[in-house]
């Protein structure tokens, strides 16, 4: 798995310009801000107005995140949500890489 890092604090349009232009298999979000219920609706909607399916290309989101507001976001297209309780970094990466997986077989 390649990793594309972009830097912090870019918009929800420059994560979606740049997930569109590198093609990629799966986008990760870290929100520390407690901004997560207002960001990423947005990086969702300008990443399907970028034309990135995000039914195919899951995306995922790390953070302090309460439980009802994780909801939200997979009720709103967010394919799994990482909150400080989740501590082990290889089952994180084994969950993201099982998700970009059966994605890929869904739309094959």
């Amino acid at each position: 798995m390649e990793v594309v890092y972009q830097g912090i604090r870019l918009t929800p349009e420059e994560i979606a310009r740049a997930a569109a232009d590198e093609d990629v298999h799966v986008i990760g979000l870290s929100i520390l801000s407690g901004a997560h219920a207002m960001l990423v609706p947005q990086v969702l909607e300008c990443l399907r107005e970028a034309g990135v399916d995000t039914e195919r290309v899951p995306v995922v989101v790390g953070g302090v995140i309460p439980d009802d507001d994780a909801d939200v976001l997979r009720a709103a297209g967010i394919a799994r949500v990482f909150t400080p309780v989740e501590h082990d970094l290889t089952e994180m990466v084994g969950q993201i890489a099982d998700l970009v997986a059966e994605r890929a077989g869904a739309s094959a």
